[in-house]
């Protein structure tokens, strides 16, 4: 089935009656939310209390253990002090429930989770300080340490092989090319395989491994102001592209979607290293690997929201934030270099640690 066909769709009354259902709460009020593959819904409730309700696409739906180490690893953040969602429980207490839904083109099964709902707007929303850019850097490595710790039944479903947003398989974006034909771009992002192909993947040997949450850019991580007029994280949204990776994919992921918010990208890199590295230091060969792996995020970026337009072009706008950024950002780092842009990034990052 194609992705098109996988995504839900319900209205708000139906949504709404789902609630009632499974956990025994009156909404208030509900809208939608803004998703890529699945359907979210915000929810507040007669109860004073707000939720997310999440309905998984029925493709991901059918990897039921995958959403419950995801569930359980958003609860051990949240236990371990990160400001993640936890699942509230149905009726019969369930952290998960697979509902059969007939949404245009068949009866389908469908995840559906109640996550708690968490305060703050988006990075996307504010200014992007190098200060806020430490904490970002920090807190993704605090992430990944503690992700380090978890252990589950079902951790080994992380292994996700071809996964295509893992960092792991750039090479599957070659398969993909066709929706840059006759784009300029298509050359870039050939060049851009070609060195993870020779520069990367040898040298992962000497990386190391962890437990990547694998999508940690500017959607997904909320913000509230904080008392000295900057702003602190206040959430970390959407686990569904976990996957067991290597600690600088995390990094090349943030620095990647940070610098789309960025009015001079290049000087995002500097301050995320300094609050990455006051956690967990990289190796000279993770720092090395690091421009690479960074084009290569804005790769996926690029070919996947074009793949994506095309199932879903209703979507366009949603789908192509990201990309349409992301193209002068890539063709720009690609000209100035590997040799130039380590030496912004990892000055910067030395004279940011300097004055913290």
């Amino acid at each position: 089935m194609s992705m098109k066909h996988a995504k839900p769709i319900l209205n708000q009354s139906q949504a709404s009656e789902m609630v009632k259902k499974l956990y025994k709460l009156t909404p208030s009020e509900i809208r939608s939310l803004p998703s890529y593959d699945d359907l979210n819904f915000y929810v507040a409730t007669i109860e004073g209390d707000e939720y997310v309700l999440k309905i998984m696409n029925s493709e991901d739906s059918k990897n039921a253990d995958l959403i419950e180490v995801q569930t359980y690893a958003m609860s051990f953040l949240h236990k371990n002090g990160l400001p993640a969602q936890t699942a509230l429980p149905t009726t019969t207490g369930q952290l998960m429930s697979l509902e059969e839904l007939d949404c245009g083109y068949g009866c389908q099964k469908y995840l559906v989770r109640l996550l708690t709902y968490l305060p703050g707007t988006t990075i996307s929303k504010v200014p992007v300080t190098p200060q806020l850019l430490y904490k970002t850097g920090k807190t993704a490595a605090r992430m990944d340490k503690i992700l380090e710790k978890m252990e589950h039944p079902h951790l080994n479903l992380l292994q996700r092989e071809n996964f295509r947003w893992s960092l792991s398989y750039i090479p599957l974006l070659e398969t993909h090319l066709n929706v840059l034909d006759g784009d300029p771009l298509q050359e870039v992002v050939k060049s851009i395989i070609h060195q993870y192909k020779t520069s990367v993947v040898p040298n992962y040997s000497s990386c190391r491994k962890c437990i990547n949450h694998g999508d940690f850019n500017d959607l997904n991580v909320l913000v509230q102001p904080d008392e000295s007029d900057g702003y602190k994280i206040s959430g970390i949204l959407d686990f569904g592209d976990m996957n067991s990776g290597y600690y600088i994919h995390d990094l090349a992921i943030t620095i990647m979607y940070m610098m789309i918010e960025h009015p001079n990208p290049i000087e995002v890199g500097g301050p995320i290293l300094a609050g990455w590295e006051s956690v967990l230091p990289l190796n000279e060969v993770e720092k090395d690997c690091l421009y690479v792996l960074v084009l290569s995020r804005f790769c996926q970026s690029l070919v996947f929201a074009r793949c994506a337009v095309i199932l879903q072009p209703e979507n366009a706008e949603y789908l192509m934030i990201s990309s349409r950024k992301g193209i002068h950002i890539v063709r720009h780092l690609w000209e100035l270099g590997k040799e130039h842009v380590n030496k912004v990034w990892f000055q910067s990052a030395a004279q940011f640690s300097e004055r913290q």
